[in-house]
């Protein structure tokens, strides 16, 4: 049993007691990360067909996701968590779903730094096999250098064994998977005290000030 099978019921009153120290709602920031995503592929002229959210948990990126791909799937480990998240979309356990090859964008947030660290190199191949030749992993997960994003970690239930994992790890693991690096950019980096500045956020985007970073990994043909 996944141990967020504990949280499926109770996991938007956990992370909302983390994230209220930031003054802003868990959809503030799906919706942040799903519009920045959309920006970073249309400056690529990247425009998937098919997309899986890569522990979707209950499903709030689905719908979202919905903007940027046609077909929407979410996978995820908790069996209580897909049951709720498949109201938005096809849901799946990852032992349930064998890669084709075949998919054009994975998305995965905040999923990594609750994977054992000698267990990422394995699900990175996973999601490798699940894209295409030249498919798109977009791979967010938390700044371990902002302070608060640690923070806001220490106020969440779920994420008192977390082991986090920092931008530059997150390469070297897609690197030795067989992706290219497109991009590293920061996310999230003014509370809602200071919203007033957060015209300033692309630009400051390639900075390490975010709470979240998002790593851009392409598929190499030969993979």
């Amino acid at each position: 049993m996944s141990t967020f099978d504990n949280f499926a019921n109770s996991y938007d009153d956990a992370l909302a007691q983390g994230l209220n120290v930031t003054g802003e709602s868990r959809e503030y920031f799906a919706r942040g990360r799903i519009d920045f995503l959309k920006g970073c592929l249309d400056e690529l002229a990247f425009h998937p067909e098919s997309a899986i959210d890569f522990g979707c948990g209950t499903g709030a990126n689905l719908p979202l996701l919905q903007k940027i791909a046609i077909h929407v799937m979410g996978l995820d480990e908790s069996e209580k968590s897909v049951a709720i998240a498949e109201s938005y979309a096809t849901t799946r356990r990852p032992s349930e779903f064998l890669p084709s090859g075949g998919v054009d964008l994975v998305f995965c947030n905040g999923v990594f730094h609750h994977i054992r660290p000698p267990k990422r190199p394995e699900v990175i191949r996973y999601i490798r096999d699940c894209l295409r030749p030249d498919g798109i992993f977009a791979l967010w997960d938390n700044n371990p250098y902002n302070p608060g994003t640690r923070l806001v970690a220490k106020r969440i239930a779920f994420e008192t064994d977390s082991v986090m994992i920092g931008a530059r790890e997150a390469r070297r693991l897609l690197r030795a998977a067989g992706f290219r690096i497109l991009s590293t950019r920061y996310l999230f980096i003014f509370p809602r005290a200071l919203r007033a500045l957060r015209g300033l956020e692309r630009p400051l985007s390639q900075w390490p000030l975010g709470g979240q970073y998002q790593v851009l990994a392409v598929k190499e043909g030969n993979h």
